[in-house]
Formats: C-alpha cells, structure tokens, sequence
C-alpha cells in the first residue's frame, strides 16, 4: 500500500524519511507493528527500511525491547544544518531574550506544506514542563502557530486543513471550520494568536510572525506554558514581548514592515 506517497518521484526515498519524520514525531522507541500502522503500510515493507537504516546508522534496535530508535548519527547531521540556517543564527539570541524576559519555554518555527516545524527550541524549567521537542509538526488548526500560518501564509494552506478535516486532538480543539475561520481572521487583524489548550490540555502559547525580506510569511516565535501562567487572555507585557522579537527577528531578515 502506498497511500500518500507522491507517484511523480522516488517512493523509497519517500518512505524512508516518512518513517524518519514518524520516529521523530514519537520521540521513543517503537515497535515496527507500530511504524507499520502510522504508515498505513506492510509490516515487511516497513522492516526492509528499517534493516537499511539501521545498516547506515540512522536507525537503533534495542536487543531486548526490539524496538527502533533514531539514533545521534541525525541530531549532528541535524545540528550542522541548523548551525548554517540564517533564521535560527538570527533568532537564538531573541528566543533566549524572550525566555528570560516571560519565564516560559521559548520556541522557534517554520513554514511547511502540511504543518508548522519546530525547529529550536530554549527551555525554561517550570513545573509544567513543555514536551514538544524539535522535529515535531504542529497542525495549521489546532496551534497558535498554525494559526498564524493561515492568517498570513499562502491560501493554498487551508486546502491542506479543508482535505485533512479538523481532527479533535484535545477537548479544546478547534474543530468547526467557521470558527477557525473567526480565529485565524483575528489574528490577522492583531498580529498574534494562542491556542490555549488545544493541542495539549493545561498548556497555552502565544505566537508571532516573522516574515523575510520579501515581506513573506516563513515562520513565527513562541513562548508556550500552562494555562495559568499564559492566560486565554494573555497579559500584555507577554504579547509585546513576543511580538517584540518577532519584529527584531523579521528586521534582521530584511523585512521593513511589522505591525506597530
């Protein structure tokens, strides 16, 4: 079964980085069984992968468990890419600004076809620790990321939401398109969204945008904490601090407009 692969290239390639991405996403050991049935695909097609990986020292079975698991061979390939990307050399500075001026987890993303990436990410020890991890992709529907993605990306992104449907990932989630669509025109207007408790109960993030030098949506900053500490209403000083670094980050791009 192929469903989802793209029948113009190369499908192996195709699959091994879906289970790469799938691994990721998990951010734990799995089971092939489990790989197999994420990937809607034969057990026996997903081993062949997984057998190859492993032999590149992509990929890790624990003898006992059997489980699969990346192994540091990606995060030192990962990390040499990330070192030469220009968004995060500029951003890093504003993400560790942000975190000590709000006390909150402080996080940087991206722009893909299907979701908001995750890609660095400055920490801040609360007692509700923040689980996301870099690699993960967040849903346009159901984060303040995503939100911003609609707001001020591409239209062709709520083709991507309309085909993949609302999927309830919390008792939060927005699942209703006209209420999303009430949402995300919000955050157009003021420039800067949250999504408090939809993607993971108890947890609220309040996002900016950035935008390059073409005055083009590719990405946003976060700060993200429990819903005590980043109301549904969020204080002031935490929204002009966010907002704040993502016009820093956008003018270092080349950007010459933000809002305010």
């Amino acid at each position: 079964m192929t469903d989802g692969l793209d029948k113009t290239t190369n499908q192996s390639t195709q699959v091994a980085f879906r289970i790469i991405e799938e691994m990721a996403q998990a951010g734990e050991g799995m089971r092939l069984t489990d790989i197999a049935r994420r990937l809607d695909m034969p057990k026996a097609r997903i081993y062949r992968f997984l057998q190859t990986l492993v032999a590149l020292g992509y990929v890790a079975q624990d003898p006992e468990t059997e489980r699969y698991r990346l192994t540091i061979k990606l995060y030192h390939l990962g990390q040499a890419v990330a070192d030469s990307t220009e968004l995060i050399a500029v951003a890093r500075p504003e993400m560790i600004r942000l975190r000590d001026a709000t006390g909150q987890t402080t996080t940087l993303s991206v722009l893909e076809e299907t979701g908001m990436r995750v890609i660095d990410i400055v920490r801040m020890e609360t007692p509700v620790q923040i689980v996301t991890r870099p690699g993960a992709l967040l849903a346009f529907h159901a984060t303040a990321q995503g939100k911003l993605a609609l707001a001020f990306g591409p239209p062709r992104l709520w083709d991507v939401v309309r085909a993949g449907g609302l999927p309830a990932i919390t008792t939060d989630t927005t699942t209703d398109p006209a209420a999303l669509e009430r949402q995300v025109a919000d955050v157009r207007a003021r420039g800067w969204a949250i999504a408090p408790g939809e993607v993971l109960s108890g947890v609220n993030a309040i996002s900016a945008p950035i935008f390059d030098a073409d005055h083009a949506f590719v990405g946003s900053i976060n700060i993200a904490g429990s819903v005590q500490s980043i109301r549904p209403d969020p204080d002031e000083d935490q929204i002009s601090a966010v907002m704040g670094a993502g016009r820093t980050i956008s003018i270092s791009l080349g950007c010459t407009e933000y809002f305010g």
